[in-house]
């Protein structure tokens, strides 16, 4: 919001020092301060321009500055002071006026005035993604998480967001499962009894560990990938089984974590896979390597030097993840019609993305013009050894089991923080405590390195941790509930007034919103939005540290800061995935 304002005033003042620069593809580059004493923001594009006009850097920024507009098309006084620092920087300082009015239209304004994008705009969000018949591990935490807080921000912008959950539900796998599950457990099989998924990843283990061993169990299981991919009923009703199965367990954590997302796995696109084949080898892509259907692109090599395959079918005449993938981003683009397509997984799944992009690329399926295609890759989740995060067993940590620890132990912190609170509200804020910890530890960190797991670290009340942000939030609750005035009263005899330090500072803050939320848009990095909740949290802090609210002479104009820092604070949490609670 603001950095729209300034570029616009700096970009005219520059044409208006520089006429000779109107066709140059000119970036204004202006950043907030890092020390407050500097004033609010800093012009960095001088310099640049400078090298460009082959000039001095302070001439140039003298020049600019002095065709600077410093006021509103209505009159109002914006910039209250400029100043060139070192080699040719350009220091802004805000007029508190301009930044009142600002926060005063952000507080009565619909979604706090962020301004909305064209419904018309379709992002389509690929993210989760477990394997069916296998348990949920904390290795799909990080994509589950952070696939559903971009998904959140770009329907809170305005966007027509489809979130995908490609489930791997097709291959050889069940086939190894239901010949498995005819000999050693029929009556699940024929759904005379019901199971759970624990049993059946045990199936799984035991079934893949036979097809590894048994030439017989071998020929047996991919005779029934056979029958199931020609739609035979029994093949296909025990593989809706298992589907089941499987289903009604990942429910139970998607419900626990409050993520909503289309199940669209592997199998709704098995009848395009023989078309889109079919098509890339009348559009002459397909090279025959080894028996193998292949599309090689420039550029993917093996550390040998050898091209990279991009395999669409096996030599045996089966499909693979390469080939549901290219039908899928194809359906994405042709029949979803989307404008964004956007992929979270592991790192370790780079190669095979930028393969894939290129791929469809070259067959025209993607025009990179008209649709941005994003892999968005994210590190591993260690330990405290600095080792990939297992249970005390050694195994890999379900991820059930995981996120119900966190609320047995916040469940103790709340016992021992709030001893009088009765059971019920003690369970939903010891929920809403563990399961906010564990996003909010996970998307404060960089996605795309490793982060080290830790009940203790993420559950701490100090720090960049959603319980401090959380209490930040619950404290303006509770100057409300002190002063006892309904907000909306307040609104009808008074407005913000941004006077002392402390005051400007949180107001600045809280006008810095939007402007975060564009940079995560594009970055696709939630930790941009993370570490701007916290900073708003710390300068709300130093407010009510350093200015009484309740019984004050600008109680009214506080108050609605408060709240303008609450609503604020609440949003950004909530596109994080986390809920706010009203008392802590």
């Amino acid at each position: 919001m603001i950095l729209s304002l300034l570029k616009d005033k700096f970009r005219k003042a520059m044409l208006l020092a520089y006429p000779e620069i109107a066709d140059e593809n000119f970036t204004i580059d202006i950043v907030p301060v890092s020390q407050e004493k500097f004033g609010h923001y800093q012009l960095n594009s001088a310099m640049k321009l400078a090298k460009l006009l082959k000039s001095n850097p302070r001439q140039v920024a003298e020049k600019v500055m002095a065709n600077v507009s410093i006021e509103s098309d209505d009159g109002q006084r914006v910039i209250d002071k400029l100043e060139i620092a070192g080699p040719g920087f350009i220091n802004i300082t805000l007029s508190c006026e301009f930044l009142s009015k600002a926060v005063n239209t952000v507080l009565l304004a619909e979604d706090l005035g962020v301004a909305k994008n064209n419904k018309s705009k379709k992002i389509i969000v690929d993210f989760s993604g477990p394997n069916t018949a296998k348990e949920m591990h904390v290795g799909h935490l990080r994509s589950t998480i952070i696939g559903d807080s971009l998904a959140n921000l770009f329907e809170f912008l305005g966007y027509d967001v489809l979130r995908i959950n490609h489930i791997g539900d097709w291959g050889t796998a069940f086939g190894m499962l239901i010949v498995y599950m005819k000999t050693n457990a029929p009556e699940v099989i024929e759904g005379k009894k019901s199971t759970d998924l624990t049993h059946l990843a045990k199936w799984y283990k035991e079934s893949k560990k036979l097809f590894d061993e048994n030439p017989d169990f071998k020929k047996s299981a991919q005779a029934e990938v056979v029958k199931l991919q020609s739609g035979n009923p029994e093949s296909l009703k025990a593989w809706e089984i298992i589907c089941d199965i499987s289903r009604n367990a990942y429910k139970e954590i998607y419900d626990l974590l409050e993520v909503s997302l289309l199940e669209r796995g592997e199998s709704f696109y098995n009848p395009m896979l023989a078309p889109v084949v079919a098509d890339l080898e009348s559009k002459g892509l397909i090279t025959v390597s080894d028996g193998a259907k292949c599309v090689f692109m420039e550029g993917f090599t093996n550390r040998e030097g050898n091209p990279l395959p991009f395999m669409v079918q096996k030599s045996d005449g089966g499909y693979n993840y390469d080939t549901t993938d290219i039908a899928s981003i194809r359906h994405r683009i042709e029949e979803e019609k989307g404008d964004r397509l956007i992929y979270v997984t592991d790192a370790g799944q780079s190669m095979h993305f930028q393969m894939l992009f290129a791929a469809a690329k070259l067959a025209n399926y993607l025009d990179v013009n008209k649709v941005r295609v994003d892999h968005v890759p994210f590190g591993l989740v260690l330990g405290n050894d600095g080792k990939k995060f297992r249970s005390r067993s050694g195994d890999t940590e379900k991820l059930i089991d995981l996120i119900t620890t966190a609320i047995d132990k916040a469940k103790k912190i709340v016992k021992e923080k709030i001893p009088d609170l009765d059971e019920k509200s003690s369970e939903e804020l010891a929920k809403t405590l563990g399961v906010s910890a564990i996003k909010y530890a996970d998307l404060s960190c960089n996605r795309v390195g490793d982060y080290v797991f830790s009940y203790d670290k993420m559950l701490k009340f100090e720090g960049n941790t959603a319980a401090y942000l959380l209490y930040s939030y619950v404290r303006v609750a509770s100057i409300k509930r002190k002063v006892g005035s309904d907000i909306e009263n307040v609104q009808k005899k008074s407005r913000i007034e941004l006077k002392h330090p402390s005051e400007i500072a949180l107001g600045l803050n809280i006008l810095q919103f939007e402007d975060v939320l564009r940079q995560f848009e594009n970055d696709l990095l939630p930790n941009i939005l993370t570490e701007y909740l916290y900073g708003l949290a710390e300068k709300f802090n130093a407010f009510f540290r350093d200015c009484r609210v309740e019984g004050s002479k600008e109680e009214g104009s506080r108050l609605l800061l408060c709240e303008a820092m609450a609503r604020t604070l609440k949003q950004g949490l909530a596109i994080l995935g986390v809920k706010t609670v009203e008392k802590m």
